[in-house]
């Protein structure tokens, strides 16, 4: 039986008064975008803070007047570039007459100021970099994506901020949301035709711009996706989709960020044991999330049933996450997964996730591969099929390798006596890294040897790797990790 998972509950924390009082301080700047393609701008200065302004300017197709006795080399470069012209004495009070707006970019506050007051007197909107108090305008932190502009500003109180809020934003943004919007306006005159009714066709590109149509033009198949969107508005039905992702070891910040949008943007989220809450949170407040998890010896549910329930809700027009801790195509049976929704003829994606042995390997620093120690990785899973995987450990016993066991915690000990009976020296160091990435994340250490008493002594019940290997001996071990002494 499929258990459904109750959406997070949400609290709204009272607000403080101060907060409050905070909250309703009236707007200090009204943001506007300003159409300046063409329009005569004038930059008073000519350093490289000038440049960083002229150049903002000048990719928003203003006429840019630079007003400087000297200039940085970085002008130099635009030297004959059209859309500059270069007036190489100081400010004159009658610069400013005829600009749609003007910079003051100067080292010398009076020369600002007298910037500052004939914008004034002309009626001419001026920016004076660092000081608020001169200006009548001033530049917010930008995030750029094609015709996609995102302006952040904190009123001039604390630029730093800005620059912050900016860094985190061109994080979430996909590089080829340009793309999205310019997809949008070519197609837009012709969705206005063909779809009359206003409100179904605020309904159509809420689903086109958000889902299956919206991926595919993110990750550049534009004929698809208006292939997609041409279904869309035939049958007025949205197409469902599954991305099956990773979720990596558990911490939410080792989400890729790709991974994080399509999770933010599921209908449906079927999830394992794996996955973290943490990473669930990012879910939309009305998202269905399906617990279909698995843990060793209890399959909660069958694999065949979980395939049945991705491909259900796929034909029911939604979009779903296959959410998988890991990645998907480790050890993941993501393989499975995608032969039978492309047998289904549904619409599926892959995205990969930080698997389980890189995580746990940063986790001990443990490198998984070294020079002198390591020329190879191989990964192996502890339980197979029907019990004991089908693993050639003499050929593993023999090559300058790191092993890493996935899966391996109740048959540490098989592994260890199959590892020493192929010929691998019982000194061998072994790492044990247990919970990667999350707050009870510890690391064991000592030799095949000795394995089985590590895990028994410390009761390691997973998830866990176990890295095997030369690398397993190099990391000191200190208060973050419980060091066990090696054994024989």
């Amino acid at each position: 039986m499929t258990r459904i998972h109750a959406p997070h509950q949400r609290l709204h924390p009272v607000t403080a008064p101060a907060e409050q009082e905070a909250a309703e301080l009236p707007m200090r700047y009204f943001p506007a975008f300003l159409d300046l393609a063409g329009r005569p701008v004038l930059v008073v200065g000519g350093g490289v803070v000038a440049w960083r302004k002229f150049r903002l300017l000048r990719d928003a197709g203003a006429r840019v007047t630079v007003v400087a006795k000297h200039l940085a080399h970085e002008f130099a470069e635009t030297g004959e570039e059209s859309g500059i012209t270069v007036i190489r004495r100081g400010f004159a009070t009658g610069d400013v007459l005829g600009k749609a707006l003007a910079v003051a970019a100067t080292d010398d506050r009076d020369v600002n100021r007298r910037v500052a007051e004939a914008g004034a007197d002309a009626g001419v909107p001026v920016n004076v970099v660092d000081d608020a108090a001169l200006s009548s305008f001033i530049f917010p932190a930008i995030v750029q994506r094609g015709e996609v502009v995102v302006a952040i500003s904190s009123s001039g109180a604390a630029p730093v901020l800005a620059r912050r809020l900016r860094a985190r934003i061109e994080e979430l943004l996909p590089q080829r949301l340009g793309a999205l919007a310019a997809f949008a306006r070519r197609l837009r005159e012709s969705v206005r035709r063909r779809v009359g009714d206003p409100g179904k066709r605020l309904r159509l590109w809420e689903e086109g711009l958000e889902g299956p149509v919206a991926e595919a033009v993110l990750a550049g198949r534009e004929a698809e996706a208006e292939a997609r969107l041409d279904a869309l508005i035939a049958d007025g039905k949205p197409g469902g989709s599954v991305a099956i992702v990773g979720a990596g070891p558990g911490d939410p910040d080792l989400l890729t960020l790709k991974a994080l949008r399509l999770i933010q943007g599921a209908e449906v989220i079927v999830y394992d044991k794996l996955v973290s809450p943490a990473t669930l949170g990012h879910a939309r407040r009305d998202a269905q999330l399906i617990y279909a998890g698995k843990s060793r010896g209890n399959h909660t549910v069958p694999q065949e049933e979980i395939n049945h329930l991705i491909a259900h809700h796929a034909r029911q027009g939604r979009r779903v996450v296959r959410l998988k801790g890991g990645d998907p195509f480790i050890f993941g049976r993501g393989g499975e997964e995608l032969n039978h929704l492309r047998r289904q003829g549904i619409q599926v994606e892959v995205v990969p996730g930080v698997t389980a042995a890189s995580a746990c390997a940063a986790a001990a620093a443990v490198p998984l591969t070294h020079r002198g120690s390591a020329e190879a990785v191989v990964l192996v899973t502890g339980q197979g099929t029907n019990g004991a995987p089908k693993v050639d450990w003499s050929a593993l016993a023999r090559l300058n390798q790191t092993i890493a066991v996935y899966m391996g915690v109740a048959a540490a000990p098989r592994i260890a006596a199959d590892l020493i009976e192929a010929g691998l020296d019982q000194a061998t160091p072994v790492a044990v890294v247990e919970n990667a990435s999350l707050p009870q994340e510890r690391a064991l250490f000592g030799t095949v040897g000795s394995l089985p008493a590590v895990m028994a002594e410390n009761e390691v019940e997973g998830p866990a790797v176990i890295l095997i290997g030369a690398v397993a001996a190099l990391p000191q071990a200190d208060a973050s990790a419980v060091s066990t002494p090696l054994a024989g």
